[in-house]
């Protein structure tokens, strides 16, 4: 299983994301469990997922957040901002297994 986290401001603008992220996994037959929360709670969830994909808005925290996942081998991304704006959970889902795929690839 899959474990995709997102994260936003408050964990509430992703949430439609998610809900369309888990259908299209669903409708493909994927085992992924994706949650969503907010700013500070990013770095104590990231440890239980496979990849962190934070809003375009939140793109500061990826270099907070790159050294701990780094060593934890979690990739960290600014979700697409037109995927992001359109809801669009196929789009990000792919990226999110693209970026496990690699981070699988490279260990």
């Amino acid at each position: 299983m899959k474990r995709i986290l997102l994260a936003c401001s408050s964990g509430m603008s992703t949430s439609l994301l998610v809900s369309r992220m888990k259908e299209a996994a669903e409708a493909r037959g994927l085992e992924v469990e994706i949650w969503a929360v907010a700013q500070d709670k990013a770095a104590t969830e990231m440890k239980k997922a496979d990849v962190l994909l934070v809003g375009p808005q939140m793109r500061f925290l990826i270099k907070k957040l790159s050294q701990e996942g780094e060593a934890l081998g979690i990739p960290i991304e600014a979700i697409d901002p037109i995927a992001y704006g359109r809801v669009d959970g196929e789009a990000v889902l792919n990226k999110a297994l693209e970026l496990i795929k690699k981070g699988e690839e490279s260990r």
